[in-house]
């Protein structure tokens, strides 16, 4: 079994699932170990559903900080 304690989602690309409102989480999509797990995510600005995000700061172990990635 492998060891997680060190994984640090920071700088990860992900996509919100859930919308994420502006006094609330919401919920992001990251890889994580050659799959995808959910995550609840705030932002310092709402985010619509299926834009791309960065995880910015992690504040426990599923729950992180994200903004939206700038549009190509």
């Amino acid at each position: 079994m492998a060891d997680d304690t060190d994984y640090s989602p920071i700088g990860v690309i992900g996509r919100v699932t859930v919308s994420i409102p502006p006094d609330g989480p919401g919920e992001v999509l990251l890889p994580v170990r050659g799959g995808s797990e959910a995550f609840a995510a705030w932002s310092l600005e709402p985010i619509a559903r299926h834009v791309r995000v960065v995880v910015v700061e992690c504040t426990s172990a599923r729950s992180v900080i994200v903004a939206p990635l700038p549009s190509p």
